[in-house]
């Protein structure tokens, strides 16, 4: 359970500091993802998530 708490708390810093360092560009992009069909952000947050299980099996190994 720490582990889950540690991925979110470091989910949380690199949006922070990607916010902090870029905000216009993250700005263009949140317009961008309202503009993104439903079914497109689907398939790309599901292949994140898998991406990011992999990862984290890879570094648990």
């Amino acid at each position: 359970m720490n582990d889950l708490w540690v991925g979110a708390a470091l989910a949380l810093v690199l949006e922070g500091l990607c916010y902090a360092l870029m905000p216009a560009v993250m700005r263009r992009l949140a317009g961008r993802m309202a503009e993104t069909p439903p079914e497109q952000l689907r398939w790309a947050g599901l292949a994140g998530a898998c991406i990011g299980v992999v990862l984290v099996w890879l570094a648990r190994r």
